[in-house]
């Protein structure tokens, strides 16, 4: 039975999937991992746990299904993400993960100060920010120099696992552009200058698109996997995009929600549109750019007040649907690690207003599942302003298995939401990838390649309910008043955080 197998590193695990040619997911695996958070604004993880969690994954999907024959690796993981390595691709430090570690604020401020923010965004498409691989780069050149004198070589999980299955070195052009200042995003190549003024003892990664063949696993990687020798492997790329391609909302007009520990936005077009309060990036296959957004919370929001009050999801969504549109009068602002876009504040923190003693648990889960919605708002109406051209939503990830939350999302944006029948994620967008790569050299002139849309059709709509149209209008305008109106206090308690860790 010929079969694909795909592979994503995110942030709280690592999930496998094996499929058949026709979409049918035959085996899955997971392995759940934690980050770490050594000081406030730090999020890192030790990048050899990658590999470890793919062995662990690939040997647990063979023995599940004996009698498949894998005919292509897709792999895809978390980013932007910085894991250096030294001549022998031992890492030098724990990889520094995407915009929710904010440590290189210091160096955002210095590289634009020397390139200028108009030439950062000419070349790159986006402004500098936590989202950014740059200065996170260079924060490790400034702050361990010892780390920073061994390391040779960038990877992110997706080219780390195709470097430890086929040798290759190489990078995808999605992720490569969020290396920002060092990516030409019109150009689709390094900037030289650039490369060479802050990374120039890295060597540079050679740019392919995300479906390419990265090379074959080798004969070292079948032994610890017990995939074939000589079987393709993809380059991959983020798992957001990953994420995207598995709901087919990867087309131009598409905008994709990818509703897990944080929230992701991808708006897929042809013409590169920058607007410095989002992120302007080369799309995941050549000729599309993207404009995205992500929340730096949402289900780890949820996760937090779960853990907090002691109740289980079902039990916080129930209470939390008896509770209402606009939960009784609550109002919270999720920007609990900081928020990426469209505020761009990493001294954000959260905020509960309106709370009484009569107010319960359900009460405070209802209002962060407004929180989270109101910022997808947020993003959405900053996409639209930048020029974005919205025809499509799809709903993916963990999130969409429960559908309160995605209604509220619809009520409070307006949009309808398609919900496929495989929300499973990056896994099986990897899986997807690795057959249509793969396909030239099996395809008969009756099946052709494989067709996202008949492997993963929709199985429902989510619409707004057009009778909460104006409460959540006027819940985002408190919303947008509450950030501005408690921003300064707040921003003088993220210093004081920072400061007593710091005597810590």
């Amino acid at each position: 039975m010929r079969c694909t197998l795909g592979v994503d590193i995110g942030t709280a695990s690592s999930k496998g999937v094996l499929v058949d040619v026709d979409g049918e997911i035959l085996a899955t695996a997971t392995r759940a991992h934690e980050v770490s958070r050594p000081h406030t604004g730090w999020v890192e993880m030790d990048g050899r746990v990658w590999w470890d969690e793919f062995v662990a994954i690939a040997r647990e999907l063979i023995d599940a299904v004996p009698e498949a024959e894998i005919g292509g690796v897709g792999v895809s993981g978390m980013g932007p993400c910085i894991l250096l390595v030294d001549d022998d691709d031992v890492p030098v430090r724990p990889a520094i993960l995407y915009g929710v570690d904010t440590r290189a604020h210091v160096q955002i401020e210095q590289m634009t100060a020397q390139i200028g923010a108009e030439e950062i965004a000419r070349v790159g498409g986006s402004l500098l920010s936590s989202q950014a691989g740059g200065p996170k780069l260079v924060w490790v050149a400034e702050e361990e120099p010892d780390a920073w004198a061994r390391a040779r070589r960038l990877f992110m999980p997706a080219s780390w696992l195709a470097r430890r299955l086929t040798g290759a070195y190489l990078l995808d052009h999605q992720s490569a552009s969020q290396v920002s200042p060092l990516y030409d995003i019109e150009g689709e190549r390094w900037h030289e200058p650039w490369w060479a003024r802050y990374a120039g003892s890295i060597e540079q990664p050679p740019l392919r698109w995300a479906g390419d063949v990265a090379g074959t696993v080798t004969p070292d990687a079948a032994s610890a996997t017990g995939i074939a020798e000589g079987t393709p492997v993809i380059t991959g790329t983020i798992d957001a995009w990953t994420e995207a391609v598995s709901v087919g909302a990867h087309e131009v007009g598409d905008l994709m929600l990818m509703y897990g520990t944080t929230m992701f936005l991808v708006a897929t077009g042809e013409e590169t549109l920058r607007t410095p309060s989002m992120w302007t990036t080369a799309g995941a296959f050549a000729g599309t750019r993207n404009l995205a957004g992500g929340l730096s919370t949402s289900g780890a929001l949820t996760s937090w007040l779960k853990d907090l009050t002691g109740a289980d999801y079902p039990q916080l969504l129930a209470e939390a649907e008896e509770s209402g549109p606009g939960a009784r009068g609550l109002l919270m602002l999720p920007y609990f690690a900081g928020e990426r876009t469209p505020i761009q504040d990493a001294d954000a923190r959260g905020v509960v207003a309106g709370l009484t003693l009569s107010h319960t648990r359900g009460d405070l889960y209802r209002a962060a599942l407004e929180a989270t919605a109101l910022g997808v708002r947020h993003n959405v109406e900053t996409m639209r302003a930048a020029g974005a051209d919205i025809g499509r939503v799809v709903a993916v990830g963990g999130g969409t298995q429960g559908r309160l939350w995605m209604q509220i999302v619809s009520d409070a944006t307006g949009l309808v939401q398609d919900v496929p029948e495989t929300t499973i994620g990056a896994s099986y967008g990897a899986a997807f990838l690795a057959a249509t790569a793969t396909a030239s050299a099996t395809a008969t002139a009756a099946t052709g390649a494989p067709v996202i849309a008949d492997w993963n059709p929709v199985a429902e709509k989510i619409h707004p309910d057009e009778t909460l149209r104006a409460r959540y209008d006027a819940l985002f305008d408190r919303y947008l008043r509450l950030y501005e109106g408690s921003k300064d206090v707040v921003h003088e308690l993220a210093a004081e955080q920072k400061k007593k860790e710091g005597a810590a």
